[in-house]
């Protein structure tokens, strides 16, 4: 139990992201929803949206995961395979898009994303936009929310998203 209350005190900001009548609502969700992909999922379907719902978490300054709902399909992005090691989020993530857990990580090695880099793609942000991005993220040493901003500028909820989860603008 104290390894899932130290998990969910890891966790930066998780939001709910979705559009209703055209505009964008972004919603802080409970950080106790981020024990796993499916649980997350799960709850990501209670919210409206043209276009399904997102979630956006930023973890321990470390990495990110982005799961998109949409019916009965579930799209999943994590920003670094190697947070699977440590955080049941991110493994979890794994095994939603089938892949193994990575092997030992030595301390060098560069992080690699996983998932669904068009998972936005019908937003605005395209899979080689989302790729470059992460790309930035890891040569720049961006911090996951910083990336997430930008994700979310991208796609045109740039300013609720920052206001949500208290950053300020660039």
């Amino acid at each position: 139990m104290s390894d899932q209350l130290e998990q969910i005190e890891g966790v930066d900001f998780a939001v709910a992201m979705y559009r209703e009548d055209g505009a964008w609502v972004v919603r802080e969700l409970a950080h106790d929803l981020l024990t796993d992909v499916e649980t997350l999922t799960h709850a990501l379907h209670r919210f409206p949206g043209d276009g399904g719902a997102i979630a956006m978490a930023a973890i321990d300054e470390d990495f990110f995961v982005i799961v998109r709902v949409h019916g009965a399909a579930t799209k999943v992005l994590l920003s670094d395979v190697t947070a699977a090691d440590e955080w049941e989020l991110a493994a979890s993530a794994l095994d939603v898009l089938g892949l193994p857990l990575p092997e030992e990580v030595e301390d060098e090695e560069e992080p690699d994303p996983a998932g669904d880099l068009g998972i936005l793609a019908d937003f605005g942000m395209s899979a080689v936009e989302m790729g470059m991005l992460l790309d930035d993220m890891f040569e720049d040493d961006l911090y996951p929310d910083e990336t997430l901003s930008e994700i979310a500028r991208a796609i045109g909820c740039g300013e609720a998203f920052d206001d949500a989860v208290g950053l300020m603008p660039a």
